[in-house]
């Protein structure tokens, strides 16, 4: 290197130094400031008796081709077909004057903006509430989340297309549940296989079971609900092929019975590295055929002298974002405030009561330690996530604090499950849940 070229990288050090300098107090600056705490509030709630009704439907959902392939970090592939096509899948449920619809989506989550532009566009259905969930499937399109951190954790660079193509198969298939109302009973079975789930980060084990809800009109099954917990991440991050995993599978396989069928996650688990054989797709379709086996064993008995249909969604304050557990000490105060550009205030918990079935709605990932947690607290028989709305995951505050299980990837600090917690109870009560 020349003389003269040194003293000139000597002469740009001092304002190489203040620029990276500058750069760090901006990002360290607290930019997220205070973030208001106040009781949750309800939103909505309905409740309603007599002879129960429901309409179901399924509607393929159309991504904007090439689109990228969401569920895991950079660097992502791209797809420009799908093997088998994502869904939406819809149930209408009513009874008197109350009508609840209740969609799933073959995505990876739903944020906000999704939830919010499905239910604007279904305002005209007389629906009394809506629930927007997802199957948590981590090889199907991404690109609707605008969100930072979803962007760059999960779903890839956000497209107007790509956020229109999910909202609009979820509306069509509410529309379409929504005319087909019928007359129908409710049966409700449960099972157990422990086998076809491990836990996550060394958390609680999950103990692998299986609710079955089917509704029944007079020529067969018009759905089928399954609440089941176990990740989607059994096809290859490295395929360029939307595929919706073993849920899109699953309710495949069973819809050839009859009916239209919805995959709800419950309380997270993983696929057991023990169970199956081959890999990707195969392996896919495997344990969808398992997860198809067990509900069968899952007898639905029909349910007797209960006909509520009860619903109600609450909102709650969240606490100011956390980055401590997810970047190194001297960055902490930047990564909060990528967060904070990335969090909503607020976030929203549901109940969801169809006879003895009461379903709690959390907008996350909750672990098997926060179901066991609010289930006696709520008095719902099943906590699920992944619904209306996607806050990360949720983990008990001890290993929040302890850095351990899903407490080093949540993005709030350990006040998180007392805030949803509380929205929960309040969600039950005015869902009409039994104490």
């Amino acid at each position: 290197m020349s003389s003269r070229r040194r003293r000139l990288l000597r002469s740009l050090l001092p304002f190489v130094l203040l620029t990276l300098g500058s750069a760090y107090a901006l990002a360290s600056w607290n930019w997220c400031g205070r973030w208001t705490e106040r009781p949750p509030v309800v939103l909505g709630q309905a409740r309603a008796e007599g002879a129960w009704r429901a309409g179901a439907a399924k509607v393929p959902l159309k991504p904007p081709y090439p689109v990228v392939v969401a569920g895991y970090a950079p660097p992502r592939p791209e797809a420009s077909q799908a093997d088998p096509a994502p869904q939406a899948r819809a149930v209408v449920l009513a009874a008197g004057d109350v009508k609840v619809g209740l969609v799933s989506l073959e995505l990876l989550l739903v944020p906000d903006e999704l939830v919010a532009a499905v239910r604007q566009r279904t305002a005209g259905l007389g629906l009394r509430g809506v629930v927007v969930t997802a199957t948590h499937s981590h090889s199907s399109f991404g690109g609707y989340d605008a969100r930072w951190v979803s962007q760059l954790a999960g779903t890839g660079r956000f497209r107007e297309d790509a956020l229109e193509a999910a909202v609009a198969g979820a509306c069509e298939a509410l529309r379409q549940a929504a005319a087909r109302l019928t007359e129908v009973s409710l049966e409700v079975g449960e099972s157990k296989d422990p086998v076809l789930v491990r836990s996550r980060a060394g958390g609680e084990i999950p103990d692998g079971a299986l609710t079955r809800a089917v509704l029944r009109g007079a020529e067969g099954p018009v759905a089928e609900l399954l609440v089941f917990a176990a990740h989607p991440t059994v096809v290859p991050r490295q395929r360029a092929v939307v595929d919706p995993d073993w849920p899109g599978r699953l309710s495949q396989l069973r819809e050839e019975k009859g009916g239209v069928v919805l995959v709800l996650q419950g309380t997270v688990g993983n696929v057991s590295v023990s169970y199956g054989q081959g890999e990707g797709a195969a392996l896919a379709l495997s344990f969808a055929q398992a997860v198809s086996g067990l509900a069968e064993r899952a007898v639905p008995v029909p349910v007797a002298g209960s006909t509520r249909l009860g619903f109600a969604r609450v909102e709650v304050a969240l606490p100011r974002p956390d980055a401590s557990r997810l970047v190194p000490s001297y960055s902490r105060a930047a990564g909060d405030n990528f967060l904070c550009a990335s969090a909503s205030r607020t976030a929203e918990v549901g109940a969801l009561a169809l006879g003895p079935l009461e379903l709690l709605l959390l907008p996350g990932e909750p672990t098997v330690g926060v179901g066991a947690l609010l289930a006696p607290r709520t008095g719902a028989t099943r906590v699920l996530g992944l619904a209306d709305g996607y806050v990360g995951y949720v983990e008990t505050p001890e290993k929040v604090r302890t850095n351990e299980g899903e407490g080093r990837r949540q993005y709030f600090g350990p006040t998180l499950l007392e805030r949803l917690g509380s929205g929960a109870e309040l969600a039950a009560r005015a869902a009409g849940f039994t104490p």
